[in-house]
């Protein structure tokens, strides 16, 4: 197994528990950008940095992925196609996608982009990410933990 990560938005806080989590492990993590990211020096991690363009990291991270690998990303269509392949996905809030999660999370992405496309929802009536907090780090871990070892 190796460790994919769709990281051109990962949260700091889960870019170094994944750092943790491939050392201790001894697993390999795969950090996909368009930009390059600071890792610290060890074999385990590897940065790989992507033509700038829209889906660059993520077409990469497709065509690479093997079954049984694991792929950390909040990309709801990244996450469709990495199961596809037999992959397994995290999103660094700790929520695991699967075939029986994803189609339906996949539906209400396109649902809500066609309302903003019609102009039913505004930007201002749509609520952002709320901040990283505790409570997402602890569920980042705890899933992390169990894909890695399972």
């Amino acid at each position: 197994m190796q460790i994919w990560v769709d990281a051109d938005a990962v949260p700091l806080i889960a870019k170094d528990l994944i750092i943790k989590t491939a050392e201790r492990t001894q697993t390999v993590a795969i950090f996909v950008a368009n930009q390059p990211i600071k890792l610290r020096k060890s074999l385990l991690l590897v940065m790989t940095v992507v033509p700038s363009g829209f889906d660059k990291a993520d077409d990469y991270i497709v065509d690479n992925i093997k079954a049984g690998d694991l792929a950390i990303t909040s990309d709801i269509p990244l996450a469709n196609d990495i199961l596809d392949k037999g992959g397994k996905v995290l999103t660094t809030r700790g929520l695991i996608y699967d075939k029986n999660n994803i189609k339906q999370k996949l539906n209400m992405r396109d649902f809500m982009d066609t309302m903003r496309g019609t102009g039913v929802l505004e930007l201002q009536q749509m609520s952002g990410q709320k901040p990283y907090g505790d409570r997402d780090k602890k569920a980042f871990a705890d899933g992390l933990n169990k894909l890695v070892r399972g």
